[in-house]
């Protein structure tokens, strides 16, 4: 007898996400991986994010239903009522002020729904809440950026999905606790501000262990293309220093890397089991 496919985790769970841009849809992504059933709801302007990025929305409003609603409209906010009334977690990344002004504050979700639980994205925390930001000023704000580039990752809005998918879940035990639903509030400025720790701390500024102080832990140019060295433990600088033949100064590292191409020193770093790998562009 064939065994049966195993049931993921949320299996059963059945969120609804009023998200749209990224944060949101990226939570709610994550949490249809997981197994719960997905309900997005869209405005009648529909999600930015399809607009400039239509493949990406794609891929994240993937396997959900996809409900657009005006909430303005009496009849289209009575159709949400009836939605929410079959969910488990609600994910929002709109201000407290837009909730409240059509009656979805925690409050009166929390009144008309007791089962209901919810994750509320917001951009700051306590009483800046209204505070208008997107990732580029949370970034700003904790100074991971290198004026005048933009930044190459969302690090906010991404990491910020993951701690939403993860509170979202801690509010779903607390209630399998407590009988009730439960809120929870994660601000995307909190989330940058962690993700910066490694600078602030030291270690990733120019001198610092991780920033380029270390000849074992750098970007070098290659032939061709550039190679990421990350032999960082002892024992893989020991087996790259004794592999290339050099003492182990970053001037030697360069004249080695220069002698092949990225590509290359990729390939050779597998066969000695050494953390290197080719600079790639997305």
């Amino acid at each position: 007898m064939a065994e049966s496919t195993p049931r993921l985790p949320l299996d059963g769970v059945r969120v609804l996400s009023l998200a749209v841009n990224l944060p949101g849809p990226a939570a709610a992504a994550r949490l249809g991986a997981l197994g719960a059933g997905v309900t997005k709801v869209e405005p009648t302007s529909g999600d930015p994010l399809a607009l400039h990025a239509p493949a990406y929305y794609d891929r994240l409003a993937a396997g959900q239903e996809v409900v657009v609603l005006d909430l303005k409209a009496a009849a289209d906010l009575d159709r949400l009522w009836e939605l929410l009334t079959e969910t488990d977690l609600l994910v929002t990344s709109s201000r407290p002020s837009s909730l409240a002004r059509l009656g979805l504050d925690w409050e009166t979700l929390h009144a008309r729904c007791p089962q209901l639980c919810q994750v509320a994205i917001v951009g700051h925390p306590g009483a800046d809440v209204e505070i208008a930001g997107h990732d580029l000023t949370y970034q700003a704000t904790v100074g991971t950026l290198r004026p005048p580039e933009l930044p190459t990752v969302l690090i906010a809005d991404l990491a910020g999905a993951e701690r939403a998918v993860a509170d979202g879940l801690a509010t779903l035990v607390q209630r399998s606790r407590t009988g009730v639903g439960h809120h929870r509030e994660v601000a995307l400025s909190d989330v940058a501000a962690d993700l910066a720790q490694p600078l602030r701390q030291g270690m990733t500024t120019p001198d610092g262990l991780l920033g380029g102080s270390l000849p074992s832990y750098r970007i070098y140019a290659a032939a061709t293309g550039f190679v990421a060295v990350a032999a960082l433990e002892a024992h893989f600088w020991k087996r790259l220093t004794e592999a290339l033949g050099v003492e182990g100064a970053a001037a030697d590292l360069e004249q080695a890397f220069a002698q092949r191409s990225a590509e290359e020193w990729q390939a050779w770093a597998q066969e000695h089991d050494l953390p290197i790998a080719a600079v790639r562009t997305p």
